[in-house]
């Protein structure tokens, strides 16, 4: 969106007024806003009060823009928590490469005092003040927008469909950062109303609310929304990244979703949190029709989505001649990387992806400088042995392929050229992959297909070993694992003759529609168990990916063959579906999360490949990169800043904290 990007993105280009010069000061939950750290940044020049915000519509537009600017930009490496938090992705330790407080959450050090991605208070998130982004602030500043426009009397200029449009996207964000918010912390205080600085103190120490009750406000906050968005957007050269009506209904359904998993959804662990009055904070036992509740609001967000012309991305003007299998990886990864597909329900106009890109890249030859292709964000073993062979089913289970010593080494055939350069030797793990593997990762003798390649996947490969050009031999951006991640990468990144690269940039797909199937077909299965439909759905991801259907892939190949006719054994079937592909892109440690599995999936060893090695036999051994520690139920949501409870005496800390 033209407007946003100019208004938002230059972040801090208006930092005109403090909050605390504003006749109209407000408060935060946690006491008074600090003069030196809140700003409105994007409010209209030489406005003094809110009240001169909303007089014309040009500058209520501006103050509709700070709204949007508290989005998190999860398309950049530092502020996407999922990107490192977990175990999917490693980067190198001490912050030689990047500083990033996620990556210090992955390794046991979140804390009380000062807690990191404390986006409660926003503190510790970015590089710097302007990277903060305290969704409480903006939960604030929705409030103030949706009561001067609901104010018929102000923004005379305006028109009535605009005004109910800028009121839906107003408590659609404010609906949004609150979900945010519980995702992190579990309950919290829910911000129905602006707070004038003369309230009482007893409004304005609010204590956290108990979930379901915040749920249901926020899933009228949403249904509200989505009355008043467009279905689609008609004006591409403007407005593109601005809300609609499937983005507010899918988000809908993911929080509907949430609530109704195991973290959520009669964990006894949790079943004593109260509030300081007594009130339980979560409820106390498991309700079967909250999956019932998601899979309605799901099914709901894909009918709007495929009405207004969503489909699943396959990428149609390649002007090369190439094979099917290379057709398939670039569908696989343009469903991210294409700017405004068919497939993106959300697209964050909050975020660009270039510096993200940079991280990923790797050298494709001996004249690419390091700093241009920094090929620091490494996955795991661990990640890249969780996609499917070329059967379509997990390496553990096919009984046709043996990954059982992942050290043993293979050479490429001409069977194998399209993914692996012919004659090049690398790890059993690397071969008889499926195509999203091969189109997600890079590692030692694999093939890298740009749209410079020329007629099929001839020209570049990656070679990793410490000596190698994409080798981890830099002192400050090397690999950490072995393997890197091409799904990122848009297909138009380019080098240039004097090492240096130019990355094509996307705005980060918030929610596509892969998704919602996934996340419909995992509800539909808690409620109805392995239907018809839930197959559809998730065999629709599976055909896109160049796999056969689920039924087909475990009949044929799997040794557990009747998996998938359970409701157990398709809920673990649609678990791995969605980490494989929603692989890398910041979802796969919220899913963890919410299933209750971190305990299991967060204590295990980091590992990767001896990234320092320089011949085959040293490169290829199995190394340790970190012991993970994940203690339950303390870590599955963040504590509070002390301060934080120290100026609010209504609110409780997180359990274990």
């Amino acid at each position: 969106m033209k407007t946003i990007h100019k208004n938002i993105l230059k972040k801090g280009l208006q930092k005109l007024h403090s909050i605390c010069a504003m006749p109209l000061m407000m408060l935060s939950l946690s006491g008074l806003v600090s003069c030196e750290e809140s700003f409105l940044e994007v409010v209209p020049d030489n406005v003094v009060t809110i009240d001169e915000a909303f007089k014309l519509r040009n500058e209520a537009e501006k103050y509709l823009y700070t709204c949007y600017a508290y989005i998190p930009k999860n398309g950049d490496a530092v502020h996407n928590i999922g990107m490192l938090a977990g175990n999917e992705t490693w980067i190198p330790g001490q912050d030689a490469a990047i500083n990033s407080y996620a990556f210090d959450i992955a390794r046991g050090l979140q804390r009380i005092s000062n807690p990191y991605m404390d986006a409660w208070e926003g503190r510790y998130q970015g590089a710097g003040p302007s990277d903060l982004y305290p969704l409480f602030d903006g939960i604030r500043h929705c409030n103030i927008f949706i009561d001067n426009m609901e104010d018929r009397s102000k923004v005379p200029d305006i028109s009535e469909a605009d005004r109910l449009r800028w009121i839906g996207e107003g408590k659609f964000l404010k609906a949004y950062y609150h979900y945010y918010l519980m995702r992190m912390y579990g309950p919290i205080p829910i911000i129905r109303n602006t707070i004038p600085v003369d309230a009482p103190e007893s409004e304005l120490q609010i204590g956290r609310e108990p979930i379901d009750e915040s749920v249901d406000y926020l899933v009228e906050l949403l249904d509200e929304a989505a009355l008043a968005l467009p279905p689609q957007i008609t004006d591409r050269q403007n407005e593109l990244g601005r809300i609609t009506r499937a983005a507010a209904l899918g988000i809908k359904g993911e929080l509907l979703l949430m609530v109704a998993s195991p973290l959520f959804n009669g964990n006894s662990d949790v079943a004593s949190f109260t509030n300081k009055d007594g009130i339980a904070l979560f409820p106390a036992s498991y309700d079967p029709e909250k999956w019932e509740r998601a899979a309605v609001a799901l099914k709901a967000a894909i009918d709007v989505a495929e009405a207004n012309g969503h489909v699943l991305f396959y990428k149609e003007d390649i002007n090369a001649n190439i094979s099917q299998v290379t057709k398939t990886k670039i569908d696989i990864r343009q469903a991210v990387t294409e700017r405004f597909n068919n497939e993106l329900i959300w697209a964050n106009p909050n975020s660009r992806t270039s510096q993200l890109q940079r991280l990923c890249m790797m050298p494709l030859n001996n004249t690419i400088s390091h700093s241009s292709a920094r090929k620091v964000f490494s996955p795991t073993i661990r990640s890249a042995s969780n996609f499917y062979t070329k059967n379509g089913v997990p390496i553990e289970e096919d009984k046709t392929l043996n990954f059982n010593d992942i050290t043993k080494i293979k050479e490429a055939g001409v069977e194998d050229a399209l993914n692996i350069k012919e004659g090049y030797r690398t790890s059993i793990l690397n071969f008889n992959r499926e195509p999203r593997f091969y189109a997600d990762l890079g590692f030692d003798g694999a093939i890298f297909y740009k749209y410079d390649s020329g007629s099929d996947e001839t020209k570049y490969h990656i070679e990793a070993k410490f000596k190698d050009y994409a080798g981890s031999s830099d002192a400050f951006d090397f690999n950490v694992t072995g393997y890197y991640i091409k799904k990122l990468v848009d297909w138009q990144q380019t080098f240039n003759s004097d090492g240096g690269a130019s990355y094509n940039d996307y705005a980060w797909p918030e929610l596509r529609l892969a998704d919602l199937y996934l996340m419909y077909a995992e509800a539909l299965n808690e409620v109805s168990g392995a239907t018809p439909e839930v197959l559809q759905y998730v065999d629709a991801i599976r055909a896109r990916a160049g796999l056969e259907g689920v039924s087909s892939s475990w009949q044929n190949y799997s040794t557990n063959p009747s998996k998938y006719t359970s409701k157990e054994g398709m809920r673990e079937i649609i678990h791995r579906e969605r980490s494989i592909e929603l692989a890398y892109e910041g979802k796969n440690y919220w899913d963890i999360r919410r299933w209750k599995k971190a305990t299991s999936e967060f204590n295990k060893p980091v590992e990767g490949w001896n990234v320092y090695g320089s011949t085959e036999a040293a490169y290829y051994q199995v190394s340790t990169l970190f012991q993970q520690r994940f203690v339950a139920p303390r870590d599955y949501f963040w504590p509070i800043y002390e301060t934080t409870l120290i100026q609010n005496p209504s609110l409780v800390q997180s359990p274990g904290w």
